[in-house]
């Protein structure tokens, strides 16, 4: 039986994790052809779509582009926008004052030549923020300029940018585009129950109106619920809100005031007094939700509160409240099935990692399926440890922002309290007082977030640093250069980049081409 060819992937569940793995998975596996692994997706009728968020990283462009989506129909399809990073107001004080970027892009690779030590001595002028020192990015956003032009290739630019959409309708666009374009087989239907073998494996998947459906490897993308992994297997959940407070979100969709209001170029991302609140700015409206700790905060006030900094047009909006478990199972593969998206794990929104990691599962599971059924547990080994090795960084990475945050309300005391700090993060912290961040501290092929992210919120947060025998950092000449091509590349692309808006309506218009 173990020595049988996987010839066929079940995925339970759609949204956003289902689609973008099923169209994934039937590209990598050419699944229209005859005799290629087959994907087929079961998805219920009755239960709505559940959009994991609203903000992607830059490697959507190049999971879109492999699926054969064409940009200028993504954008169109999705409502979708130009994300050149996140601007954090308010993080490190509550006097309601002071802001950071966290960009796409650095004039240069830091692990190759690291500008922060000459940025620290006052190479790149007295006073000029971490970001505005080494990258153009963080002028254009505030200008509300768009990555590229109408000129640019598809999925190019002249800075690097990812995209805010309307998550309901991404999955839309790829459920239509699996299906019809990729060869994945769909089924609507609820699953009733789930049948295990004597091993504890999946054996079969019992239907209400499909009947019994079965598969040689099962994945779940039943989001928080968890049917196939969680439920059926009996795999367990860790919890890390003990970790990271945050446990229920208020959000709201606000529409534009006039059709050709501006559009921010940057997520959003307002500290609060329980929490945070985002913004981001699709072509059509503008996503708005408050993440908070109900410990803190009552659900009423914390929508209060999001109505407050939306204005009186958030008068006549409804509210949505989402309570959030954060934390990730403890495996995400358990002999034949795998589990992706909020069905594996789930952590505030903070860093848009949601997508992301989605993108991450459904590449390693293409690459890394094993052609034999004898070969499952090796593959389970691998894809366990690397998961659990990426969560745990993301985990890191946003914990950071409220260890290093220096407001003064209950909730900033008790998120930035060192027994709450991961380990891992507080040996980083702890060595990047005396010497700076290095690329020897992120040496595993799968860091979720580079140097450079680490960096951009370190500085941004006012992280105070004593580095000692400056005579090591011998550049200070190529690093002033460097500074001043900066410079010099801001005040040309101020003069060269469209309007976001008005980018978007041309290519609404015309698609990608030379006008």
């Amino acid at each position: 039986m173990q020595t049988e060819a996987i010839r066929s992937v079940l995925i339970v569940g759609g949204g956003t994790a289902g689609w973008l793995t099923a169209a994934n998975l039937a590209q990598s596996f050419n699944s229209k052809e005859q005799g290629a692994i087959t994907v087929t997706l079961i998805e219920s009728p009755d239960i709505p779509t559940v959009g994991v968020g609203e903000g992607t990283w830059p490697t959507m462009r190049a999971t879109l582009q492999k699926l054969g989506i064409k940009e200028d129909e993504f954008l169109r399809s999705c409502n979708a926008t130009f994300k050149q990073g996140t601007k954090f107001f308010n993080w490190q004080h509550s006097d309601q004052s002071g802001s950071y970027h966290h960009l796409f892009t650095s004039i240069s690779d830091p692990t190759q030549f690291n500008l922060a030590p000459y940025w620290l001595q006052g190479n790149a002028g007295e006073g000029v923020p971490y970001a505005s020192a080494v990258s153009a990015q963080g002028s254009i956003a505030e200008l509300g300029l768009a990555p590229k032009k109408i000129t640019s290739k598809p999925y190019e630019g002249l800075l690097n940018y990812a995209y805010h959409l309307d998550a309901g309708k991404f999955a839309e666009l790829l459920k239509s585009h699996a299906i019809h374009k990729l060869g994945v087989q769909y089924i609507s239907a609820n699953v009733c129950d789930v049948k295990l073998s004597e091993d504890g494996a999946i054996a079969a998947v019992i239907t209400d109106t499909a009947g019994i459906q079965t598969a040689d490897f099962y994945i779940d993308c039943t989001g928080f619920q968890s049917l196939l992994l969680g439920k059926a297997m009996g795999v367990g959940f860790h919890s890390v809100a003990d970790t990271l407070l945050t446990d229920y979100a208020v959000t709201i969709q606000v529409p534009y005031n006039h059709a050709d209001a501006p559009i921010n170029a940057c997520t959003h991302s307002t500290a609060q007094v329980a929490g945070w609140i985002w913004d981001i700015g699709l072509t059509n409206r503008r996503g708005v939700g408050y993440v908070y700790s109900s410990k803190y905060v009552s659900h009423e006030e914390a929508e209060n509160t999001l109505r407050r900094y939306i204005g009186p047009q958030a008068e006549n909006l409804t509210a949505r409240k989402l309570q959030m478990n954060v934390g990730y199972r403890q495996k995400f593969w358990h002999k034949n099935c795998v589990a992706v998206g909020l069905s594996a794990a789930f952590v505030e929104p903070l860093e848009a990692s949601a997508i992301f990691l989605i993108e991450a599962a459904a590449n390693m599971i293409a690459d890394q399926l094993p052609t034999l059924k004898v070969n499952l547990p090796l593959a389970e080994k691998k894809f366990n440890a690397s998961f659990l090795f990426r969560w745990q960084k993301t985990i890191d990475f946003i914990k950071l922002h409220y260890a290093l945050s220096e407001r003064s309300e209950p909730f900033w005391q008790a998120a930035r309290a060192t027994q709450l700090i991961p380990p891992s993060l507080q040996e980083l912290l702890q060595m990047w007082h005396t010497q700076p961040v290095s690329a020897y501290d992120f040496s595993h092929v799968y860091e979720p977030f580079p140097m450079e992210s680490y960096q951009y919120v370190l500085y941004g947060m006012g992280f105070k640093q004593q580095l000692t025998g400056l005579q090591r950092w011998q550049h200070a000449d190529k690093a002033r250069m460097a500074f001043l091509r900066v410079q010099q590349l801001t005040q040309h692309l101020q003069q060269e980049l469209p309007a976001q808006r008005q980018l978007l309506e041309k290519i609404y218009q015309y698609g990608f081409s030379a006008i």
